[in-house]
């Protein structure tokens, strides 16, 4: 995300979320069918009290633990080849969602992501280079001010050009990214307080306030600068200033030596996003398919032990009864919160640290409207085109953003409609989980009448809505010095080969979340090498 306090293009919106809706409802005259990825477990024989051994478990069955898994088959194939996914649900994918219903195609949780290369690496391994979509990357992003959806510079060369900013505004941004700006405080900056300093004050109100509700959900005066957006904080760590940082990261980039990039990724062209031919689901599907028996479907998880001998003992609540795992690592890729409660009687410190993470409530409202419907101010040669747009909280609207669908991916609504996916909710408005479905949807309209949709227009066609109590972690500051604790707790009590993984470690994005998965794999694979059992 390089210089993305200056070009916010890599993830407009919400990609990540962290525990099931609160409740979901679909609107006539559809009749919804959820498509998520499915995987019978297998039968344990003996039922109650079967004691199985593996390598390593890795708790939870989302994005992240699905891909540390094919990380570890992939990359590290000696280091667990006995390796067990085990999920509570009875599915995998955790919070991504994709619907699928008379002609459309949508997300509820996360909605799309960056095709970086451990991305690609993670597409091709399962088996769906053919099935990848790729966005436009000419398709701009628009940001509301002052009642105009204004669209946000994709590149330095447009920065003299857009209208987001006064003159002013950007002198004082150029001025303040080249370094004449305040020194740091010498303490942990927010988001805010760090984008206000170096960038001024226009860049923060219009660019990086909207963005912040956009890939956190979060309120920025409390987002930790460098928790949530570290590549940036150290531009300025490394070059005194982010221009200068900026020069350093390249000429260290062309000195250092070439790797050869794997030959069979595909090569996006500029700054886009990414998705499948049938959405999201495709990716949990593909892995879950290609670990087979590994996926353990509606395992509970209820309590974590250390064996005397080493390695550790998970008893789980099965549809086959109480089995136990004996394992020599565990991987937990389950939410902070839930992590904290299944380790407190291991380590009571590493469970408060977990515990004081926060995640927000944000409700996903899927909504279609005829193509007619659209402003004529908002149409690019007679059609919506784009990404989709961000919403300051200074300028009267409840919605966080809304996302393009049919524009961004082919196939995602009949001919003649346009779709939707808008989100709501997060750190500045957890009111939202006293409203109904229906005042959740009333608000989007009315929303999007004043920037989008014609006032006149008909009633959208109502489809999704899915909340979520508890949807993204927020890295807030000291989120890093907390995780650290959480972590050196479990070290210093005894209990190495237990690894902490998921969102609120690698990142929110989805693209993150997989980057962080070739991480945790490498972790695993280095415990098993130098701690290997006799």
């Amino acid at each position: 995300m390089e210089l993305s306090v200056l070009r916010p293009t890599t993830q407009l919106l919400l990609p990540s979320f962290s525990k099931p809706n609160l409740r979901f409802n679909v609107y006539k005259p559809l009749k919804l069918r959820c498509s998520v990825a499915a995987v019978g477990s297998s039968k344990i024989e003996g039922g109650g009290g079967t004691t199985v051994t593996a390598d390593c478990v890795i708790v939870g069955g989302g994005i992240s633990g699905l891909c540390i898994a094919q990380a570890l088959a992939t990359k590290h194939p000696d280091a667990a080849p006995n390796l067990i996914v085990t999920e509570a649900k009875d599915r995998v994918g955790g919070n991504i969602i994709t619907c699928e219903e008379n002609g459309y195609l949508w997300e509820e949780g996360p909605n799309s992501f960056q095709p970086s290369d451990p991305m690609l690496t993670m597409v091709v391994d399962s088996g769906l280079k053919d099935d990848l979509v790729l966005g436009d990357p000419t398709a701009p992003r628009f940001v509301l001010w002052n009642g105009k959806l204004r669209p946000v510079p994709s590149n330095l060369t447009d920065l003299p050009f857009f209208d987001l900013m006064s003159i002013g505004g950007k002198i004082r941004a150029g001025l303040g990214a080249l370094g004449i700006r305040p020194s740091p405080p010498g303490r942990e900056e927010s988001v805010e307080e760090f984008v206000r300093r170096n960038l001024g004050n226009e860049v923060f109100e219009r660019l990086i306030e909207p963005f912040c509700s956009g890939v956190y959900a979060g309120d920025p005066s409390k987002l930790s600068m460098k928790a949530a957006f570290g590549k940036v904080w150290k531009l300025e760590q490394n070059g005194g200033s982010i221009i200068g940082g900026t020069f350093k990261a390249i000429q260290e980039r062309k000195n250092a030596p070439k790797e050869v990039r794997d030959p069979r990724l595909p090569k996006p062209k500029g700054q886009t996003v990414g998705s499948f031919r049938k959405g999201l689901r495709m990716l949990p599907e593909a892995i879950s398919a290609r670990l087979g028996s590994k996926v353990k479907l509606s395992w509970k998880l209820s309590s974590i032990t250390k064996l005397d001998s080493g390695g550790y003992n998970l008893t789980y609540e099965t549809p086959d009864g109480i089995v136990s795992v004996q394992s020599k690592s565990v991987v937990m890729t389950v939410p902070s919160h839930v992590a904290g409660n299944l380790l407190r009687p291991l380590s009571e410190s590493a469970a408060n640290a977990l515990s004081k993470l926060y995640y927000p409530p944000v409700a996903a409202v899927s909504v279609s409207y005829p193509k007619e419907a659209i402003r004529a101010e908002c149409l690019i040669d007679g059609e919506l085109k784009g990404f989709g747009q961000l919403h300051p909280r200074t300028q009267g609207v409840e919605t966080l953003g809304t996302i393009y669908s049919s524009s961004l991916f082919p196939n995602r609504a009949p001919p003649g409609r346009i779709l939707l996916l808008n989100y709501i909710g997060g750190a500045t408005n957890t009111g939202i989980l006293s409203k109904s479905e229906g005042e959740l949807v009333e608000a989007v309209d009315r929303d999007l009448r004043k920037m989008l949709i014609k006032p006149n227009s008909t009633e959208p066609l109502k489809l999704g809505v899915r909340v979520w109590p508890q949807a993204i972690p927020q890295f807030l500051v000291g989120h890093l010095d907390l995780l650290d604790t959480a972590k050196s707790s479990l070290t210093s009590s005894g209990y190495e080969g237990l690894f902490l993984g998921g969102n609120y470690v690698a990142g929110v994005a989805l693209g993150r979340c997989v980057e962080g998965a070739y991480e945790t794999a490498t972790q695993v694979n280095n415990f098993m090498s130098q701690y290997a059992y006799k």
